[in-house]
């Protein structure tokens, strides 16, 4: 079956930078996307990037020039390469992968940009 596993999340300074990794089993070279979305407190589930099977990038006008997202496709990864971290980019950010007809999700990794 799919399994969807982040790493990388923590605490951070703002100005800071963090680099999260997403591990994607069960799939193949023909899944459609992969992204990150982050969920931060009272606020709902927002995309930040994605990545497309053709290399088609998109990103949320708020991380735009700070935040990039590369992937390694033998090894069904992506990475999402954080810098200049603001207090507002205090988040869940939760990897998905849409492989077939579903989308899958992993548990999600904490970031938290703080003083």
């Amino acid at each position: 079956q799919v399994q969807v596993v982040e790493s990388g999340g923590g605490l951070v300074q703002p100005g800071g930078s963090l680099r999260l990794s997403c591990a994607a089993s069960g799939i193949d070279s023909s899944f459609r996307n992969m992204g990150w979305h982050r969920q931060g407190p009272g606020n709902e589930r927002s995309t930040v990037a994605q990545i497309m099977n053709d290399g088609g990038q998109y990103y949320a006008d708020s991380v735009k020039g700070r935040f990039t997202i590369s992937r390694d496709n033998a090894k069904n990864t992506v990475t999402l390469q954080m810098t200049n971290l603001k207090p507002e980019d205090t988040a869940v950010y939760l990897c998905h992968v849409v492989f077939g007809d579903r989308i899958y999700w992993g548990q999600g990794t904490q970031v938290t940009v703080s003083q």
